[in-house]
């Protein structure tokens, strides 16, 4: 199957390939933000990188336009919504991204610019559903 954004999955498959990628992710998430490392202050981070690994291919497979994932997508802006087991206030979610965008520039090796500026576009897409949810 291909979409507009074989690019990103090519380049998160990458970033799995290396040791400890979703570990560094949250390296630099929790340190955004003293805010967001307290929410994360009772995580179990086995799980949680768990559920981190498959919503970034979510993500990716949502701004693709991958109808089979809006089910996921609503779930998962359900506990990030006001209302949800884990809510998340819109504007911390730049901090998620910048975390994201800085993991991959140091875990894919052929990450550029121009494919940063791309990961950007489509997590907009599944940031601005959550936002729009919250």
């Amino acid at each position: 199957m291909s979409g507009p954004y074989n690019d990103l999955q090519a380049s998160y498959g990458r970033c799995l390939r290396t040791n400890g990628f979703i570990e560094r992710f949250y390296e630099i998430f929790l340190a955004t933000d003293p805010e967001i490392a307290a929410m994360f202050e009772k995580t179990d981070f086995l799980r949680q990188r768990l559920a981190l690994r498959r919503g970034i291919s979510i993500a990716i497979s949502h701004a693709d336009g991958m109808a089979m994932v809006g089910r996921n997508i609503e779930d998962m802006a359900k506990v990030h919504s006001r209302a949800g087991r884990s809510p998340v206030r819109p504007e911390l979610y730049v901090h998620w991204v910048d975390s994201l965008i800085q993991a991959i520039s140091e875990r894919d090796p052929e990450a550029s610019p121009e494919l940063l500026a791309r990961w950007r576009e489509a997590m907009r897409v599944t940031i601005g559903n959550f936002s729009t949810r919250y």
